[in-house]
């Protein structure tokens, strides 16, 4: 590791006024900064702890809809969301491992926005609002390709709104050691509309499978994905998988994942 400022503000204002600074980064809880800077991919010369700032952490709902502020970390959301909503309280129980669960954030997580992040497929299938110091963007605006978003240099994910669904799951094929997902799928059943967001298979980045939501939003049953498919260009291709084959697990992760929130 080289050497850094860093900067530990109690405020969201205070945190704002520290990220003026050209130079400076902010770190939510680390989880993929801190590997980052070890390996020189990055090399802020300040960094600006939030995990300090007690006005970005903590879940709220208001009807229905879950306000999570940006600093709550897996964990919390793990136990907290568990009883109005098992779909997200799963996926943050799957995160990582402990170690991971208890440091890192939903704020951190999205605003990295990696292209096999959990997070983001449950944005993107419940329609949900990211919401900064300076506006709310919409999940549908706000991925824009792999580690790429609409934040503004300097803006502070203080927290993500979600509209609960009646039902939801979320279902990964996981890479043993990361336990990133090589393909994870998020489903999300409203009176109106199905959402189905898609992580760790595109070069693209998160994406809503709209053939499968049309399709279940007239018959939410696995049967209805039959005849269904994803091409594989496009698709990541690495050591652990083909395109063709990431192609083939959004199929049979999307059937599960509506198979576990029926």
């Amino acid at each position: 590791m080289y050497s850094f400022d860093i900067e530990r503000p109690t405020t969201l204002a205070d945190a704002l006024a520290a990220l003026a600074d050209d130079e400076a980064q902010a770190l939510g809880g680390g989880q993929t900064l801190i590997p980052t800077l070890k390996q020189r991919l990055a090399s802020p010369s300040k960094l600006v702890c939030l995990s300090g700032i007690e006005e970005l952490k903590g879940i709220s709902r208001d009807g229905d809809t879950l306000t999570i502020g940006g600093g709550t970390t897996h964990g919390t959301i793990a136990r907290e969301t568990a009883e109005g909503f098992p779909g997200l309280a799963g996926l943050a129980s799957k995160i990582g491992d402990p170690a991971v669960r208890n440091r890192g954030t939903i704020g951190g997580s999205l605003a990295n926005n990696d292209p096999s992040a959990c997070y983001p497929a449950a944005a993107m299938a419940c329609g949900a609002t990211i919401v900064t110091n300076s506006r709310e963007i919409a999940a549908d605006e706000y991925f824009q390709g792999m580690f790429a978003t609409a934040l503004e240099e300097g803006e502070i994910i203080t927290a993500v709104k979600f509209p609960v669904p009646e039902s939801s799951a979320y279902i990964k094929f996981e890479q043993p050691a990361s336990r990133f997902p090589l393909v994870g799928v998020f489903v999300a059943k409203y009176a109106d509309r199905v959402g189905v967001g898609v992580t760790g298979a595109s070069e693209e980045g998160v994406f809503r499978w709209t053939e499968a939501e049309a399709a279940l939003g007239g018959n939410f049953a696995e049967s209805a994905l039959e005849g269904l498919s994803v091409s594989g260009d496009g698709m990541i291709g690495d050591l652990h998988g083909t395109g063709a084959y990431r192609a083939h697990l959004v199929g049979v992760m999307t059937r599960r994942a509506v198979a576990a929130a029926r």
